[in-house]
């Protein structure tokens, strides 16, 4: 289990100049002159999405001398979103959800920097970083704040996966008061140390009933509620949980077949549905729209996620919501050494002029971006990328049960969670080393 003391990334922070990394990149260039291979681009890898994991896995099995990769990302593992409710409902360990990265970016000759993307200038090929904390992490080594980490880095190639986020200003103006007294359901990483602290100081009043409102009602926002109930009765907490929908349908997306098992499963389970939206949260709990307070101890935001805020100032050509415009090659349609795939990433059609999402497949958007990417290197033709729908989509509903869904029909019950548990396993397994 990670140590609940990572640096927080959860929110935008202000970015202060800490140095350049300038020395050993001149040291590098007269090494690899020397060698004769002064040809060498740089590759480097924003966020450590499933996409970035293929990229790394292919890295490791096919090592390139001719490329020089950075991974920028806070933590030095990556916690699985879909296996993360299981953990919280008290079905498995952390460990079970997480990648250990370090031993992958070991194998793939890849440089790890713990820091996030606190901007991007896509015309002159730089990235700005912002390190949150002291003893911030360069190759996997810590290091005090006198000692001089890259405050900007350029490339050669670039690549986005960081997912969307929770992001300070934007969910501040949603509602007021989240960042302050909520638990944001992402970074995922995050989330889950502290869930962990908030159940331990839980534990600490065993006779008193603890108040959960989650807020947000489609998939992550229900997964959690269902998660957080069963996580403290397997405690032996008391509590009493509801879910705030925020104006909208249940699993909005889902089948009206999905809704209505997902509410039967609710009350069930002993879940309130508040049918409000929440306006306000503070120390005592949450304004609703009605004129009433939910009083609260604990606030879950399981809404409010928008692509990173500084990629609207990047140059790069986005569209309304702010999401990287790639082509069928997941490479930016306003500059071509730019990649982007899952959630920051929108396809233009080529055919229609209509958007469609794109990478949202994880492995699927990997392989082929793994090979765009070698491929851009040496000039050589980019492989289409035809993003892969899962045919079967599951709800977690906690208590090893899931609901089951396949165009308008649906089904539930414990085989649809052993199915859904199985293929979560395999899509991480892969990468643990």
């Amino acid at each position: 289990m990670k140590s609940s003391k990572d640096p927080d990334f959860g929110a935008t922070g202000q970015f202060e100049l800490t140095g350049v990394y300038f020395s050993d990149r001149k040291a590098d260039a007269t090494f690899a002159t020397t060698l004769g291979m002064d040809r060498i681009k740089s590759l480097l890898l924003l966020g450590a999405g499933s996409a970035h994991l293929q990229v790394l896995l292919q890295l490791a099995r096919h090592r390139r001398s001719d490329l020089d990769v950075t991974l920028i990302t806070p933590w030095s593992y990556k916690t699985s979103p879909a296996l993360a409710p299981g953990y919280v409902a008290g079905q498995h360990s952390l460990a079970a959800c997480q990648v250990d990265l370090e031993p992958l970016l070991h194998d793939a000759g890849v440089r790890w920097i713990s820091a996030r993307c606190s901007g991007l200038d896509a015309n002159t090929s730089s990235v700005m970083l912002d390190y949150g904390a002291p003893g911030a992490t360069v190759s996997g080594q810590r290091t005090s704040g006198a000692v001089g980490r890259p405050a900007m880095l350029t490339y050669d190639l670039l690549s986005i996966d960081t997912g969307t986020a929770m992001e300070r200003r934007r969910l501040e103006t949603l509602v007021p008061g989240a960042i302050e007294h909520a638990l944001l359901h992402k970074p995922t990483e995050q989330f889950v140390n502290r869930w962990t602290q908030a159940l331990q100081q839980a534990r600490t009043h065993p006779d008193k009933v603890m108040k959960v409102a989650v807020v947000g009602a489609g998939t992550p926002g229900l997964e959690l509620v269902f998660a957080v109930e069963r996580g403290l009765a397997q405690a032996g907490i008391a509590h009493d949980v509801r879910l705030v929908t925020q104006g909208s349908p249940l699993a909005p997306g889902l089948p009206p077949s999905v809704q209505t098992r997902a509410l039967a499963r609710l009350h069930k389970s002993g879940i309130a549905c508040v049918e409000g939206r929440c306006l306000r949260i503070h120390a005592q709990g949450i304004d609703l729209d009605s004129g009433t307070q939910l009083a609260t101890d604990l606030v879950i935001m399981a809404t409010g996620e928008h692509p990173p805020e500084w990629l609207a100032h990047s140059g790069l050509a986005t569209d309304s919501a702010g999401r990287v415009q790639v082509n069928a090659h997941l490479q930016s349609t306003s500059h071509p050494k730019v990649f982007a795939v899952g959630g920051v990433a929108r396809s233009v059609g080529q055919d229609s002029g209509t958007d469609t999402p794109v990478g949202l497949d994880g492995e699927g958007a990997g392989a082929d971006l793994s090979l765009n990417l070698m491929a851009s290197l040496t000039g050589q033709p980019l492989n289409s990328h035809t993003a892969h729908t899962p045919s079967v989509s599951f709800v977690n509903c906690g208590g090893e049960h899931a609901i089951a869904c396949w165009g308008p029909l649906s089904a539930e019950g414990s085989w649809a969670w052993r199915w859904k548990h199985r293929n979560d396993l395999a899509q991480l397994v892969r990468y643990q080393r």
